[in-house]
């Protein structure tokens, strides 16, 4: 995720990290060129294509930025219900640390609380690996012992497996009756919100938007800036291919920006920091250990917040 100050008004036509710029300047430079050498005909040989004119092109622009403006609103809300699944993941994970530490009895005979802590932490990480396809082991080496590494390395899905280690030992904590049915509950069912947001997060990852609707708004944004020129150049004449430029820039930029907000647990630079957020549940559960010194908040590097 982009982290930065807003930029200054002439600055602001020069940023490029955080632009969608790097990522359709191909595009924009077809259409510019296209746009260029309809000016030179159009000049040249006097090409004029009177069966063209701007204003077919305004109702059809006009109909396609509405088109895209609800992609787009689509799009971010899958983005923002991400962010608000990890959001509710930092508040089970400080909840369920919070109440194991005052109705378990933490001690070296019977360190459950610690060692519930400590899978909390990793669950955290082992999440954000499995949704950016990464090493869900080696994410959650640090927070395990090597003996359970070793039996957790035989699950897929690794963070449902501590989950399922959380579970019994509060089993065990009841059957030795460190914990009453209520209070076994209790911690339980932040466990199973814990569940939730994981399968909250694999739902947006796994069912993107319906392809043939995505293909509909990328061609039909091809063809609109492909056709544009012919029917701007001989309104415009020499200023059409910068007025074209711009308005590739907008359709195509929004496109693009659709597509990065679709999948938000991604490495691209406007996806969710999941290892930033990963790395808050871990400085605050550490800290209600009372583990000393904690690990630094996660800093954005070059204006990146993975």
């Amino acid at each position: 995720m982009i982290v930065r100050p807003r930029p200054s008004a002439l600055a602001l036509f020069f940023v490029l990290r955080g632009s969608i710029i790097p990522r359709i300047f191909s595009r924009i430079l077809v259409i510019t060129v296209l746009s260029c050498v309809v000016v030179w005909m159009y000049h040249r040989h006097g090409f004029s294509p009177a069966h063209l004119s701007a204003v077919p092109f305004s109702l059809f622009g006009l109909a396609l930025s509405v088109f895209m403006g609800f992609r787009n609103n689509v799009c971010y809300d899958r983005w923002w219900e991400a962010r608000k699944q990890w959001g509710d993941l930092i508040v089970q994970a400080r909840s369920l640390a919070r109440e194991s530490a005052v109705l378990l009895a933490a001690s070296t005979a019977n360190p459950v609380q610690e060692r519930l802590v400590r899978r909390c932490i990793g669950f955290g990480y082992a999440l954000a690996a499995r949704l950016r396809d990464q090493d869900m082991l080696a994410a959650v080496q640090p927070w395990v012992q090597p003996d359970e590494l070793e039996t957790l390395a035989g699950n897929r899905n690794v963070p449902d497996a501590l989950l399922l280690a959380i579970n019994r030992d509060l089993a065990a904590c009841l059957r030795r009756g460190e914990l009453t049915d209520i209070l076994y509950q209790a911690l339980t069912q932040r466990v199973a919100q814990c569940a939730a947001i994981q399968a909250a997060c694999e739902r947006i990852k796994y069912t993107p938007t319906p392809f043939a609707y995505s293909l509909l708004l990328h061609r039909t944004a091809w063809l609109f800036c492909l056709l544009l020129p012919f029917g701007l150049v001989g309104t415009l004449e020499y200023m059409m291919p910068v007025a074209v430029t711009i308005i590739a820039y907008t359709f195509f930029g929004l496109d693009a920006l659709g597509d990065e907000l679709e999948d938000p647990f991604g490495l691209e630079e406007n996806d969710l920091p999941l290892s930033a957020l990963a790395r808050v549940i871990e400085i605050d559960l550490l800290d209600g250990l009372g583990v000393r010194p904690l690990p630094e908040p996660a800093q954005p590097v070059d204006c990146v917040l993975r």
